[in-house]
């Protein structure tokens, strides 16, 4: 490490980015004093944390790591319970403490307390490891690359979900990741260091994408940084497209009388609980005499409101129709939004890139 001079603000998500070696990982560590800071000075709330008992210090420090880092041996619960039980809370309240974690990330508690790491899938494993890292309500959660070994698909699920937490939350956050598009989804402020820990430059996303302060950052940032903005936007902030519903139960003829009327000669199949099932068209309809239900193509990715354009963009370029079904948190269907709604956006802001 060279010299790092950054201050963290209270409740902001500030990310460290750059090329590997730069320091990053080490930099969470000397927070949390894993790694004994050999000169300078690290506070926490106007107090060296070389003058906090280290074990005290990191009980007050929420830290997630890519690999998770459960205790296969422990169940999800006592998992979670670790640094409550350290704090020597009652078993009533740590297990109270363990059912609203679970909660917080989306997991049934009755489901879920009493299962090994082993039965997670990567995404549940990686949300028991948020709730662990949140259960003694610390001021500060350090992340290091927390989203970094799981697919893509379920990433960006758990990146909107984490946001969300955060709105709420507001916990002071510093996240490391070497992805750029992570970076600018994810921070408040961003923090591109170069080799040996110097700092490039630090600022909000939108500043970084408009005006990158030299060549190493705009190189960093690579080509497409109107793609790259999508980040700062949700699908919350374009149109819907007024694409027709058909809910089960209905009729071949009915569903050929709204396909006729629709200039897309596209639909949407729904559920009885309103829930997205098929995209069908005029021709997938025409061409089978099968059930309605097993015409056209299933839809297996949707959108919610808080998902971000850059999503939405990846999403309508996999469907079969060229739009993406948007649905809110219970799964019932809001309506589509389309390529054109999304470049229409982007015109109308000039190509330019605020968060929203």
């Amino acid at each position: 490490m060279g010299n790092l001079t950054l201050d963290v603000h209270e409740g902001e998500v500030l990310v460290l980015v750059g090329p590997s070696g730069c320091g990053k990982s080490t930099t969470l560590r000397l927070i949390n004093r894993l790694i004994e800071p050999t000169k300078g000075r690290i506070f926490l709330k106007g107090e060296d944390v070389t003058d906090i008992d280290s074990s005290q210090l990191r009980r007050k420090i929420g830290y997630v790591i890519q690999q998770v880092g459960l205790f296969p041996h422990r169940t999800i619960a006592e998992n979670i319970a670790t640094v409550p039980k350290l704090l020597g809370w009652d078993k009533a309240q740590t297990a109270a403490r363990v059912d609203e974690m679970l909660e917080l990330v989306s997991m049934d508690p009755s489901i879920y307390r009493d299962r090994y790491p082993k039965e997670l899938s990567g995404g549940q494993a990686q949300r028991v490891g948020v709730a662990r890292a949140l259960a003694a309500d610390p001021d500060v959660l350090l992340m290091d690359e927390p989203f970094g070994a799981i697919d893509p698909i379920t990433r960006d699920r758990l990146q909107n979900e984490f946001l969300r937490l955060q709105q709420d939350l507001k916990k002071t956050i510093v996240f490391v990741t070497h992805d750029i598009d992570e970076a600018i989804k994810m921070g408040n402020r961003i923090a591109i260091l170069r080799e040996g820990s110097e700092i490039a430059q630090i600022d909000t996303p939108e500043v970084i994408l408009s005006d990158p302060a030299d060549e190493f950052v705009e190189n960093f940032l690579g080509s497409g940084a109107i793609l790259k903005g999508l980040t700062l936007k949700k699908v919350r902030d374009i149109d819907l497209h007024d694409i027709p519903a058909l809910e089960m139960p209905v009729m071949r003829d009915e569903a050929l009388r709204v396909l006729e009327a629709s200039p897309e000669k596209t639909a949407v199949l729904l559920d009885k609980d309103h829930k997205p099932l098929r995209w069908i068209s005029e021709a997938s309809l025409n061409r089978t005499t099968q059930p309605i239900e097993k015409s056209g193509k299933p839809i297996t990715i949707d959108l919610q409101p808080e998902d971000t354009l850059q999503d939405a963009l990846g999403v309508m370029l996999q469907s079969s129709v060229g739009m993406a079904v948007v649905v809110d948190r219970s799964g019932k269907y809001l309506g589509c939004c389309s390529i054109e709604s999304l470049a229409s956006l982007i015109i109308s802001d000039g190509g330019g890139a605020t968060r929203s």
